[in-house]
């Protein structure tokens, strides 16, 4: 894994080493079963080279390619020819997914200028109206898999010419641009992370010696493949260490979570991770039959990352799946986001269930509150740092993590502001360098633990209260609810409101007057805190990005503009006089 200054030169000396070795194991599912499509290393190697000599026609080296695919295997193969024709790869949530991505797909074309569309033949009339919609119709729509299948199994066409110039490989520097991971767009408007090949391989370099990745080995779930978790900790990575990537869809696994945890069992996946909730909907859906069929103890590391990680919930993981030979020190807890391509904390020593005593606010109910160890910082420095003084803080101080190392982007793609307000912090009398981060955590004994995010702090009465919390205690009221969102509105004072969904058919019969003070009770009771409203909602109505994350500042909007249809509310007639008329909240840093 050394004497590689590029990731176009790790795959290319990964298909040199072993032509034959599966590449990629990607899962359909068909009538309830997930049937396996495998491609061999020399199969995605030939097909990339097709589709590259295809991009050559379009693009030159530099410019930018949107990825828009359903299938995993399309999208590895067009990431692939991306890096192997020098164009700036973009992956994009396909047109299926989740949430809102016409108008996403059309942002992300716009921001980073993309000339051409890589899609199926399937997607490419939809693709194309889109674009013509939005007036983006000049650009170029490439069909990735006109004539890829041929050209993976290694018949005419296959050679990387494409009937056309031969493809050849590009000339790269470890800082060139190798994709732009535009964000989630949970806290704000998505911007475009560029990743250099240097960051990337710093990056997986750091997630080899954390989380003590094989080489060959592994490695898969279900996490959507433009999100930066599934692209670089679950495809990248495995091709890396020169092992096989086990994928299947997002839709699978959320049609039956099962299908997870039988994909680590049936393929002998060594590594595998998701966000907190993925765990928590295993622990409520997989039933005692499905879990008879799983042996997991093949199952080395169990990441969760992407959101802030609830320990009981990865405790009541490790205890429901220990009769299947899951360890519970397998469960590991990592803290990352896409400006610093992706890992920041994390390594196996820390279990996800593991708990510090973190100071309370003054005044609160509970002196102290207990948050979960993300692990060592992982090939970077990390700094916590107060927000507005930006004084360095002492150990198991709360204050926001910067981060400063090889692995940092340099900035957003285009937003040369932007980027210097994210990407230069400059601790007072000290250096600079350092990615802001926006999230808030402390060092304890050298190990990080995230608190919650800036953005989503509630302030009440001069104490910060953090919707994760508050969301983690409103849950617990009843077993009827399922997701939900805490967020503050702001007025002469700030108020906490709560969205609850209910799960499927449990509200007939039930006094949602009754579940609605419960919630009151239980946040005044643990909390101090009266609500200014809690809505009782039907499920789906909480909105999360399409990598699982709970989208408040969204929730936030709807509820104040009278967006948000109730089976059962109550609001604080103070809250409602906001409703219309609150001007859009100021972002703190």
């Amino acid at each position: 894994m050394t004497g590689h200054r590029t990731f176009t030169d790790i795959v290319r000396g990964r298909v040199a080493e072993s032509p034959d070795r599966e590449a990629l194991i990607v899962l359909t599912e068909r009538d309830g079963a997930l049937l396996p499509e495998t491609l061999s290393y020399a199969e995605l190697d030939r097909a990339a080279r097709t589709v590259a000599a295809r991009i050559g026609r379009h693009a030159a080296p530099g410019e930018r390619v949107l990825l828009l695919h359903q299938s995993p295997s399309l999208f590895g193969i067009g990431f692939l020819a991306c890096l192997y024709a020098g164009v700036i790869a973009v992956p994009a949530a396909p047109l299926g997914a989740l949430g809102r991505p016409e108008e996403r797909v059309a942002g992300i074309v716009k921001d980073s200028g993309a000339g051409c569309v890589l899609t199926s033949l399937a997607e490419a009339l939809d693709v194309t109206q889109l674009l013509a919609r939005t007036g983006h119709g000049r650009v170029t729509c490439i069909p990735t898999d006109a004539d890829v299948p041929e050209a993976a199994q290694g018949v005419p066409g296959g050679d990387g010419t494409d009937g056309g110039a031969p493809w050849r490989p590009p000339r790269q520097e470890p800082d060139d641009v190798a994709f732009l991971q535009y964000t989630s767009g949970s806290t704000r408007e998505p911007r475009g992370v560029i990743v250099t090949h240097r960051a990337l391989l710093a990056n997986h370099r750091a997630i080899h010696t954390a989380l003590g990745t094989v080489p060959g080995g592994r490695i898969g779930g279900w996490l959507p493949l433009h999100h930066d978790m599934g692209l670089i900790g679950q495809l990248l990575h495995a091709l890396w260490l020169g092992g096989t990537a086990v994928l299947l869809s997002p839709v699978a696994f959320a049609k039956r979570p099962a299908h997870w945890l039988e994909t680590i069992s049936r393929y002998g996946l060594t590594v595998s991770g998701a966000p907190d909730f993925a765990y928590d909907l295993c622990v409520r859906r997989v039933n005692d039959s499905q879990l008879a069929g799983l042996d997991l103890s093949g199952w080395q590391v169990a990441v969760s990352g992407g959101e802030p990680v609830n320990s009981a919930v990865m405790r009541a993981f490790a205890d429901r799946f220990a009769p299947a030979g899951l360890r519970a020190e397998a469960l590991v807890a990592a803290y990352g986001l896409a400006e610093a391509t992706l890992l920041v904390a994390g390594d196996r020593t820390t279990c996800a269930f593991g708990t510090h005593a973190l100071p309370g606010p003054p005044g609160a109910a509970e002196p102290e509150r207990a948050v979960v160890s993300c692990g060592r910082p992982a090939g970077v420095e990390v700094r916590i740092v107060d927000p507005d003084t930006r004084r360095a803080l002492e150990d198991g101080r709360v204050g926001e993590i910067w981060v400063r190392g090889e692995s940092v982007s340099p900035g957003y793609w285009g937003s040369p502001r932007d980027s210097a307000d994210t990407f230069d912090g400059r601790i007072r009398d000290g250096e600079g360098g350092y990615l802001r981060t926006g999230d808030l955590g402390a060092l304890i004994d050298g190990r990080l633990c995230v608190t919650g995010r800036i953005k989503d702090v509630i302030v009440v009465a001069g104490r910060n209260l953090y919707p994760q919390d508050l969301e983690r205690t409103v849950r617990e009221v009843s077993a009827l609810f399922g997701s939900g969102t805490a967020f503050g509105v702001p007025g002469e004072r700030e108020h906490v409101v709560v969205v609850q969904e209910l799960r499927a058919r449990s509200r007939y019969g039930v006094d949602l007057a009754e579940l609605t003070a419960g919630v009151q009770r239980r946040l005044s009771e643990q909390y101090d805190v009266a609500p200014g409203g809690v809505l009782l909602v039907r499920p789906g109505t909480v909105r999360r990005t399409t990598s699982g994350k709970l989208e408040r500042a969204a929730m936030r909007r709807m509820f104040l503009n009278g967006e948000l249809t109730a089976l059962h509310q109550w609001v604080d007639p103070e809250v409602e006089r906001l409703m219309h008329s609150v001007p859009p909240r100021k972002e703190r840093r």
